[in-house]
């Protein structure tokens, strides 16, 4: 399949069994609504796929599974960061095998490397994993950023295809659009941020909300595309109550608590350190779901 990346494509969460083992029938529930829902893309395995508490054959059995569900529908985008880049190579090259399209690695994050090592990390990755990467930037999450001129010097890597930005600095993505290659993707990765970042130049989002409302960000990515700017605007407002209550405490929790509430996975388990959402966040979270958008 040959990857556009453009569109609407969902940061797909990891179901499991009330015993913490994968919930494989329900993953598989979740991407045959999704892709009926019209999403562009499934990224399995990334943060709110709980990658971090994963074992290495969960994180492949996991894909793969996503890949044979898709069946080549939608493309399949893995994660497959780590802060080893060795172990990032192994992962990304595993998801070759197991049919991904490409892959998403998140920025090493602890050992908080230099510019040039955030550079050779993805570099060596790309080139000998031999699959489609995107870089993913959230300094939030990993300790330092992917400078603009780092992201414009991957651009020219062979097989780096794409970032996804979560760092909240227009300036600083504005200047990563500029100067990386033209056919170098640029994608949200924030929800709320999702309408300003297509006004300057992105091409997309990998999006959490999408989880559970998909045909609305997807409709708004699409509308925007379409020159549309009042009916992206207004999907924008009508989901942001429910990006802000998802977001209330750490991801994926209150979007897997959302899920479950609404039937589409059979629960909400989680694997510690992450525990169950507070009753006032899930008081938040339950109001922003009774008026979740219907576009």
């Amino acid at each position: 399949m040959a990857l556009k990346l453009s569109g609407t494509f969902t940061a797909l969460v990891t179901p499991f069994q009330p015993d913490g083992s994968l919930d494989l029938a329900a993953l598989a529930r979740l991407v045959e609504w999704q892709i009926e829902s019209g999403v562009d893309g499934l990224v399995p395995c990334g943060s709110t796929g709980e990658a971090a508490t994963l074992s290495h054959d969960e994180h492949m059995r996991a894909v793969r599974h996503v890949v044979e569900v898709a069946a080549k529908r939608v493309p399949v985008i893995a994660g497959t960061g780590s802060n080893s880049t060795r172990e990032a190579v192994e992962l990304t090259s595993a998801a070759r095998s197991a049919g991904a399209d490409a892959a998403l690695l998140i920025s090493p994050y602890y050992n908080k490397p230099t510019q040039e090592g955030i550079y050779q990390h993805y570099r060596t990755v790309a080139l000998e994993a031999r699959l489609p990467i995107l870089l993913y930037n959230i300094p939030g999450r990993t300790a330092s950023r992917i400078e603009p001129e780092t992201t414009a010097r991957l651009s020219t890597v062979p097989g780096v295809i794409g970032l996804k930005e979560s760092c909240g600095d227009f300036t600083a993505t504005s200047a990563a659009i500029l100067g990386s290659a033209p056919d170098f993707a640029v994608l949200s990765g924030d929800d709320a941020l999702t309408l300003p970042m297509l006004a300057i130049g992105g091409r997309g989002v990998i999006s959490t909300v999408s989880n559970i409302a998909p045909r609305a960000m997807v409709d708004l990515v699409r509308y925007f595309a379409a020159g549309d700017l009042a009916h992206a605007r207004r999907l924008h407002y009508e989901l942001l109550p429910l990006i802000q209550a998802i977001f209330v405490e750490t991801n994926p929790i209150p979007v897997k608590t959302a899920l479950a509430i609404l039937g589409r996975i059979p629960n909400a388990t989680l694997r510690l350190p992450l525990t169950e959402m507070a009753k006032k966040n899930r008081d938040q979270l339950e109001a922003a779901l009774a008026e979740l958008p219907r576009a």
